[in-house]
């Protein structure tokens, strides 16, 4: 089975209130995971980050159930994507812990995977997941 996630993370105002959507399929687009969580006062690049992070450990809690033979993540944060994929310098440290957190996670698959960058409009599902939070915590 491939596993498809697609993960977005965003703020009102940069920094400002923030959160992460995170949405996980098969091959067949069958949902496997979803999170929708507020994070707290934060600028997009951290939420973008957290949002890998969070999908990245959720996938691990299920990795025996599910048993990957190939993850896809897709983000449409260049930036995160790119600097994950080490093709990005990271210039600021406190982004760097985070690239740090992320690698560390990812370095526990045991399987292929790969960080791809799409346009906002294909990441629909964890868009919503996101603002769905930023709402529920706006109440």
């Amino acid at each position: 089975m491939e596993v498809h996630i697609f993960t977005d993370g965003g703020s009102r105002g940069n920094p400002g209130p923030a959160a992460i959507g995170v949405w996980a399929q098969d091959e067949q687009k069958k949902q496997l995971f979803q999170a929708s969580v507020y994070i707290g006062q934060a600028t997009n690049n951290i939420a973008e980050y957290q949002a890998l992070i969070t999908s990245a450990e959720l996938l691990l809690e299920r990795f025996s159930t599910l048993n990957p033979e190939k993850i896809s993540w897709f983000l449409d944060s260049k930036l995160v994507v790119e600097q994950l994929n080490k093709k990005w310098k990271i210039k600021q440290e406190h982004i760097q812990v985070l690239a740090e957190q992320a690698w560390k996670l990812l370095n526990q698959l045991a399987v292929p995977y790969t960080i791809n960058h799409i346009p906002r409009e294909k990441n629909k599902m964890a868009d919503s997941l996101v603002n769905q939070a930023l709402d529920l915590q706006s109440k």
